[in-house]
């Protein structure tokens, strides 16, 4: 299969470490000090260690199936990227589990249920998984790099920062997945049916694991607190009907993850993170810094 689009997307690993920024992160670090501005950011961080790792899985069992050298470049790019971002996320979850978040537990049972998925369902099932959950990510990180308000939400410059480098590289993989499934000869049917499943269950996953990571937390009892940070969220993109309605587009017939252009978005963070003077290059291995 010729690769149609995409074809000038270089995907770079970046050996990077946020360890040393982390070590001052205080408990409440989202926003001014908001309760669950902390909590929905520690959720979303608990299960990228071990989803990143189900991800890589799943493409790598097709890297010898991929016979365009353009998609095998990229594939390669895809699994260091994600491996990184794995690696990273653990570094952060292991300091929110130091303050109290229940980030290691969350780990724990995502890696559970995702081998329970990879020894019960086909390869292309899981590749399938892959690819909508890809698109998640995909649009949340678009969401981190042109919304200032959600930018600011990550509170701690650590926390932001490590966000949107993550960001920057999930929407230059952003296709990878997808490509190569469809490259293995994945279906419409079952890409869609398998976002619709995904996206429920996704939703619905997160707002028990807020709810209970929420319930752990001491501050969720004092008076107010809940209710103006519950108001505080509620205003944001977050929960809003543009970004439901892009994480929808994924089941239209003939969707691709390129048809939404993010290229300028790319290179913009790109220079301000990694650029001569950006913010994140003093934290890539072999730096000067």
């Amino acid at each position: 299969m010729t690769q149609e689009r995409g074809t000038d997307r270089t995907i770079t690993t970046r050996r990077i470490s946020f360890e040393e920024s982390l070590a001052d992160l205080p408990r409440h670090f989202a926003g001014e000090g908001d309760l669950v501005s902390s909590h929905v950011i520690a959720g979303l961080s608990s299960v990228f260690p071990d989803g990143e790792d189900f991800f890589v899985r799943s493409v790598r069992h097709f890297r010898d199936h991929i016979t365009d050298p353009v998609l095998k470049r990229q594939v390669a790019g895809f699994i260091g990227q994600e491996s990184v971002h794995g690696r990273e996320h653990r570094v952060l979850n292991d300091k929110l589990a130091e303050l109290g978040y229940p980030t290691k537990q969350v780990e724990r049972v995502t890696k559970a249920g995702l081998a329970l998925r990879w020894r019960l369902l086909p390869a292309k099932s899981n590749l399938a998984v892959t690819a909508a959950l890809e698109h998640f990510t995909a649009t949340m990180a678009e969401l981190v790099m042109t919304d200032e308000e959600i930018r600011v939400a990550l509170g701690h410059d650590a926390v932001r920062n490590l966000f949107l480098w993550h960001a920057l590289e999930e929407s230059e993989h952003k296709a990878v997945a997808f490509d190569v499934y469809r490259a293995v000869g994945g279906t419409e049917r079952l890409r869609i049916w398998t976002m619709k499943i995904v996206r429920t269950g996704f939703l619905l996953g997160s707002l028990v694991e807020l709810a209970v990571s929420l319930a752990m937390d001491g501050d969720t009892y004092k008076p107010g607190v809940l209710r103006r940070s519950l108001a505080k969220v509620r205003g944001t993109r977050l929960v809003s009907r543009q970004l439901w309605n892009q994480l929808r587009e994924y089941d239209r017939p003939g969707f691709h993850p390129d048809d939404h252009d993010t290229t300028a978005l790319v290179e913009f963070w790109k220079a301000e993170l990694f650029g001569e003077q950006g913010v994140l290059k003093g934290q890539l291995a072999g730096s000067a810094a």
